[in-house]
């Protein structure tokens, strides 16, 4: 124990240069820095050996953190650190740490160990670690990990992180049980930027929350031989979810929050030219995705994302809800698309964006406004439920027209119901596919009921050149009206109306037959006119 006003460290520890450098700036505040100031020997990622002159125990460093010397009189301690290598564990799991923490260029030997720890900031940029163990770790600040290198994984289960939280361009391998940042249940009161991050395994954010948007722009997601790269069901984001393109350095599309630290260099993978010129990094999931159930407060957009799975794997949006899906990604070649039960107000899509037949599932999926991104017909757009139905299902078309109704586009609307039911005429027996082609070629089931009126002005037309040429005698020589081919022809074909003809003439032979293939056709137009009617009065 160190004593108050004692800012000596004690004999015992016996402090090497390098950590005799750590505690004098702990005290002051500054930066003890351990560069040799050659490029390649202060990488803590390179090949390169360190000597004893840059080695620091791990138990002096946590004495610093739980137990450290006062600060120098009108200063305040930090610990700031640059160019380390840390032996052995650093564990200070539990503990209370109230000096902001920086370390920088540093190499661990083992992992670092913070479950239960209370932080102010702790920042570790650039750094080679084993492994972070941080469950349930809580910061009043920041934790920054952007361009570490981790080999074993992060864990931050259950982690409540005061304010954002940063792991752009880190690179991050899988555990023992496949994992590369375990997260479940963390909390972040801003936001979480992991833009151009590179993770190996599963990346699990189950039941996570952020209290502004969530930004993996650019990012690599690689778990190809996993059931998911990204496993995030129950995720809460308060603003937007971006899973888009990160523009490169000196980029317009470049995000304002990466980086922070340093000049983004351009990777090997996933780069973009766009017409002017300008590099973009797509985001890319190797591997499956699972959002199920999350809701996210302004949008989950992406844009120029690329999806690469397997066939048994999926990209699932089951039963999501935000204001706006932007599905404006590059078309999946295998796997499936799963949006069944979300719940958004504006679709904003491409057509070229969606897998085909067999690869895209929206049972109930629900929206309020189409915003299509390019050429989308209306073609294009029944093709796209076409897909998603492979045995008859009405709902999304209903949505469908529903979507197109409210957007004024009534004819348009009245197109895809009348694709629903010739898409349901083909579960139908002999019979009634029989009877569907009927209404179909005659009204189009009511949904062009000007169809009606032409076939009845055509039937009436030819059955008044016939009757005019054949009339039948009457059936009451003396009670009956004056003939008139007109409306006796006219009353066989209205079905509910009687204009006082029908019952007064009788016909025989040809003209029998006649008058019922009028009567029948008559019965079969009114009919159909009555359902398409009752259907458009049901606004289905």
């Amino acid at each position: 124990m160190i004593e108050p006003g004692d800012g000596d460290a004690p004999a015992d520890l016996q402090l090497t240069s390098a950590e005799w450098s750590m505690w004098q700036a702990f005290r002051n505040g500054s930066t003890c820095d351990l560069h040799i100031g050659d490029p390649s020997r202060d990488d803590p990622h390179g090949r390169h050996l360190w000597g004893p002159e840059r080695r620091i125990r791990a138990r002096v460093l946590a004495l610093l953190l739980l137990d450290g010397p006062p600060a120098q009189p009108g200063r305040v301690s930090a610990l700031k650190v640059t160019g380390a290598y840390i032996t052995d564990i650093l564990d200070v799991a539990g503990g209370s740490i109230k000096p902001f923490v920086e370390l920088r260029d540093c190499r661990f030997e083992g992992e670092v160990v913070l479950p239960e720890a209370h932080f102010t900031t702790v920042r570790l940029v650039n750094c080679a670690l084993p492994r972070l163990e941080a469950a349930r770790l809580t910061t009043e600040g920041d934790l920054h990990l952007p361009r570490c290198v981790v080999l074993s994984g992060v864990r931050l289960t259950d982690a409540h992180i005061g304010t954002d939280l940063l792991l752009s361009q880190a690179v991050v391998h899988k555990d023992r049980q496949g994992r590369s940042i375990l997260a479940d249940g963390l909390t972040v009161t801003q936001d979480l930027h992991a833009e151009m991050l590179e993770s190996y395994g599963e990346l699990s954010l189950r039941g996570a929350t952020v209290g502004g948007s969530l930004s993996l722009r650019g990012s690599r997601l690689s778990n190809p031989f996993g059931r998911r790269a990204l496993n995030a069901p129950q995720l809460t984001v308060e603003r937007t979810l971006h899973l888009t393109a990160a523009g490169l350095a000196n980029s317009p599309f470049a995000s304002g929050a990466t980086p922070p630290f340093g000049t983004v260099h351009t990777p090997a993978y996933g780069t973009v030219t766009t017409p002017r010129g300008t590099r973009m990094q797509r985001f890319e999931c190797e591997g499956g995705m699972r959002l199920d159930d999350g809701r996210f407060g302004d949008a989950v957009d992406l844009e120029h994302a690329r999806f690469v799975m397997e066939s048994d794997q999926e990209l699932s949006l089951r039963r999501i809800q935000t204001p706006e899906l932007r599905f404006l990604g590059e078309r999946p070649q295998r796997g499936r698309v799963i949006v069944s039960g979300a719940r958004v107000v504006n679709l904003v899509d491409r057509s070229a964006s969606w897998p085909g037949a067999g690869g895209l599932q929206m049972a109930g999926f629900a929206y309020e406004t189409l915003i299509p991104r390019g050429h989308f017909p209306l073609a294009a757009r029944l093709q796209w439920v076409a897909a998603a139905t492979p045995e008859y299902a009405p709902e999304p078309y209903e949505m469908l027209a529903t979507a197109l109704r409210s957007s004024g586009e009534d004819a348009d609307a009245r197109v895809v119901l009348l694709a629903k039911q010739r898409r349901r005429r083909e579960t139908l027996p002999l019979a009634g596919k029989a009877w569907g082609f009927l209404q179909d070629w005659t009204v189009a089931y009511g949904y062009r009921p000007g169809r009606a009126a032409l076939w009845m002005a055509i039937l009436w037309a030819l059955g008044t050149v016939f009757f005019t040429s054949s009339p039948p005698p009457p059936l009451k020589s003396d009670e009956a009206p004056p003939w008139n081919p007109y409306l006796y022809v006219l009353d066989l074909l209205l079905p509910v109306i009687d204009l006082n003809q029908r019952a007064a003439w009788n016909p025989r032979g040809g003209a029998q037959w006649v008058a019922a293939v009028l009567i029948i056709a008559g019965w079969i137009l009114a009919t159909t006119v009555a359902a398409g009617a009752s259907r458009l009065l049901r606004r289905q």
